[in-house]
């Protein structure tokens, strides 16, 4: 299949990217060492989420995309060489028990394409179809696939709280069966950021308990404003409807049309082939049960995805002697999403080192003041852009808590609109984001063929899906609650 067709975008030269990623280090080494008095004005965090960003749109990898980012950073905000890298090392240790979560995980992966689920899978489809050509039939199981995946990714923020672990493991084995139906993956990875995103900034119970009554509220309780009387599942419905609305725009609009794959990729990455038997199916339900269940009670994807894999290996559905093939396939299949990781962590610890977030949000705040309706805007709009670097809303709305909510409170925010303007301006970001894991883990599932592009089918489509309405249901919820 065409690299082009299957990112999504225009193909770009090898030539076009190193040249464009050749400038970006330039500019950022000739900031330090001849620019410094036009630096001086300019915020570290805004330039370089918005380098990050161009880089990662014109098909640079998004590993160097980080990496130039936090360089420039250090550099407009005045940090040597030498404490940028410490400060960029130093953030790489929070992402390297993710990166090797993904690892064991896709090592996991692999041994479940080889109990043949793919090919059960693919049968059980093909047989639902037959030999149907009536467009709507086949339209309505497309429905029905993405609203079961919907479902499950709201499932693993709450009721079995394991986040995006499941995502490796339950969508590769349905990348034929997608194939098959011309599903547009690009729909898939909307539909599993939803179901990512919208539950904890709504639902106060599993991951939402978390970012709603601990951080959310715990924040501006902190910041000086009593929100004790205060309901987030009311302050935040509005903001909700916004994902609710792009997913509905992603679903009958803009991804309604089909979008072929190439099956035989699919096929040699997949597995599809394989024979099945009750007992190897029987082991697979049993390994992701025994997986799900260990990382509930000791909350690690690794030890649940070694868990799985062990399952496979001692009841003789993955063979010793393919134990170390099956491991590195694993990895090589999920490396590129846990070298993002790794990045991305280092550069919001660069970002945080700069000291110009919270330079940032003043900012903000001091050129809308006086204006709740500029105010409101500005506010999100500094979310977005943290978020967007930081790749974490979790780690966003304490940075911007400190500052928004006094000056909402000047402003006459009413505390419930208080509370839905700084937990919208906290989850805006996460999806679109480069660096976050409600793009990052999308992408593991639907890249493992090599057919689904991070930058181009995945972030760029959550964005503008589930951003843009954010802001707008964000806002409005702001002056008028």
């Amino acid at each position: 299949m065409n690299d082009a067709l299957s990112s999504g975008a225009p193909e770009q030269t090898g030539v076009s990217r190193s040249v464009v990623l050749i400038f970006a280090v330039i500019a950022a080494f000739l900031l330090y060492t001849s620019f410094s008095p036009v630096t001086a004005g300019l915020n570290a965090v805004l330039v370089s989420v918005l380098v990050m960003i161009v880089l990662s749109l014109m098909r640079v990898n998004v590993v160097i995309a980080l990496i130039t980012a936090a360089v420039l950073a250090g550099a407009i905000s005045g940090l040597s060489v030498h404490d940028t890298i410490g400060s960029f090392n130093e953030g790489l240790q929070g992402g390297a028990q993710i990166a090797l979560s993904y690892a064991l995980l896709g090592a996991f992966a692999v041994a479940i394409s080889k109990s043949g689920i793919p090919h059960m899978l693919a049968d059980k489809v093909a047989a639902l179809i037959g030999d149907k050509t009536d467009q709507r039939q086949v339209g309505l199981i497309r429905y029905g696939l993405t609203a079961i995946l919907a479902l499950a990714s709201v499932s693993s923020q709450n009721i079995v709280p394991i986040h995006i672990a499941f995502i490796p493991l339950l969508v590769p084995p349905l990348l034929y069966v997608m194939a098959k139906l011309r599903m547009d993956r690009r729909l898939v990875a909307c539909a599993l950021t939803f179901g990512l995103v919208t539950p904890y900034m709504l639902l106060p119970v599993g991951f939402g308990s978390i970012y709603l009554n601990d951080i959310l509220l715990g924040n501006i309780q902190q910041s000086g404003l009593d929100v004790s009387a205060v309901s987030p599942l009311q302050a935040m419905a509005i903001p909700a409807l916004g994902m609710v609305a792009g997913l509905l725009i992603a679903i009958f609009f803009s991804y309604r049309g089909t979008r072929d794959y190439d099956l035989n990729r699919i096929e040699r990455t997949e597995s599809t082939g394989t024979p099945y038997s009750p007992k190897t199916l029987i082991v697979a339900v049993v390994a992701l049960g025994a997986a799900f269940m260990v990382q509930l009670f000791t909350d690690s994807m690794v030890f649940g995805g070694l868990v799985g894999f062990l399952i496979f290996s001692l009841s003789g559905v993955l063979k010793w002697q393919e134990g170390d093939d099956a491991f590195v396939e694993g990895m090589k299949m999920m490396a590129m999403v846990g070298f993002i990781m790794i990045a991305a962590s280092g550069f919001a610890q660069v970002l945080r080192d700069t000291g110009d977030i919270g330079s940032l949000v003043s900012a903000s705040a001091s050129l809308v003041e006086g204006s709740r309706g500029l105010a409101a805007f500005a506010m999100l709009v500094v979310g977005l852009l943290i978020t967007m670097g930081i790749g974490s809303s979790f780690s966003t709305v304490p940075i911007i808590a400190a500052i928004f909510v006094p000056l909402a409170v000047q402003l006459g925010f009413s505390p419930i609109a208080v509370v839905a303007l700084v937990g919208t301006a906290g989850a805006l970001g996460d999806a679109g984001s480069p660096a976050s894991d409600s793009t990052l883990g999308p992408t593991a599932g639907l890249n493992v063929d090599g057919q689904h592009n991070h930058i181009w089918d995945t972030v760029v489509p959550t964005f503008l899906h589930y951003n843009l309405p954010l802001l707008v249901f964000g806002w409005f919820a702001a002056v008028t609650l």
